[in-house]
């Protein structure tokens, strides 16, 4: 394979992998570690463990929604974004396939090595997260075609990946770890509304329901702000009543960027703009989880 062959391949995979949704896994692993850090000091390798796995789900669902997707409409209709990689031959089914047989294999590794360091309840939530990612796209009723993609994602990519990272560096659960989850849970949420919104038209037609197909456009680009200022207004609320230390208010710093992305929903009168805006939000999700998760850290020096 020459070297322009492999770097084209390694390009697919690239994008294959959806780099700009990764911030679904990263930020709430950030923030639930970040706030067990205020009750001991970090573990390092505990902490590699479950970032890695997180992660390592997070791309295993975006393979399976890849190979699914395809399976199901052979890409007909689709918006062609750089991700659909079979949709551009850039990879075959039977690779996405194995990619996403990869990531699973993987997470459920990593998560038997945090299990033996750490106790049940990671399995626990481990087993429920890599089921959940693959029936939301996969399996006979994909979860996501039944319009409860809102409600897995905020469930999943918030409180239990908050608290999964709280507990496996303190081996306990606070309620407090809930309570910080919540910013995070929200702005994902909004991401995939926003993904929901964009493709409402084109899953009318094969019959996938979701929030943003009942509510209609006007409603669901209010939903989508409703969800960040929901996001930023839990973290003043959480350092009113000393959840969080004020250090964590630098969570906020993010707040214009999102006003700005509402302000583009607003506008947005076609699928490319829409998309720009979901790009966008998981940017907003990215950047929100590093300060806060900031904030949180050095409220512990």
């Amino acid at each position: 394979m020459t070297s322009t062959s492999q770097q084209s391949k390694l390009s697919s995979w690239f994008w294959a992998t959806r780099p700009f949704s990764l911030s679904a896994s990263v930020a709430p692993v950030l923030v639930g570690s970040a706030f067990a850090a205020s009750l001991k000091s970090m573990d390092w390798l505990l902490f590699a463990l479950v970032l890695s796995g997180s992660m390592a789900i997070q791309i295993g669902t975006n393979l399976t929604d890849e190979y699914s997707d395809h399976r199901s409409s052979g890409g007909s209709g689709k918006f062609l974004a750089p991700h659909k990689v079979i949709q551009r031959r850039l990879l075959s089914e039977r690779a996405v396939l194995a990619g996403m047989i990869g990531a699973f294999s993987y997470a459920v590794t990593a998560g038997l090595v945090i299990v033996a360091l750490t106790g049940w309840p990671i399995l626990a939530i481990g087993a429920m997260s890599v089921a959940a990612a693959f029936f939301y796209s996969g399996g006979p009723y994909p979860l996501g075609n039944l319009g409860l993609g809102e409600p897995v994602v905020f469930l999943f990519m918030g409180p239990l990946t908050v608290m999964g990272a709280f507990y496996a560096q303190v081996e306990t659960f606070t309620w407090g770890s809930f309570w910080v989850s919540l910013p995070v849970a929200f702005i994902v949420t909004a991401i995939l509304h926003c993904n929901n919104l964009r493709d409402v038209n084109e899953d009318r037609e094969v019959s996938k329901r979701s929030i943003a197909m009942a509510l209609g456009p006007t409603p669901s680009r209010w939903l989508y702000a409703g969800l960040l200022a929901a996001a930023y207004g839990t973290i003043v609320a959480l350092a009113a009543i000393d959840v969080i230390s004020p250090w964590g208010l630098a969570g906020l710093l993010p707040t214009p960027w999102a006003v700005g992305s509402v302000r583009m929903l607003l506008a947005a009168d076609d699928r490319p703009a829409m998309n720009r805006v979901m790009v966008r939000s998981a940017k907003i999700h990215g950047w929100t989880g590093v300060t806060l998760a900031a904030g949180l850290l050095y409220a512990t020096l």
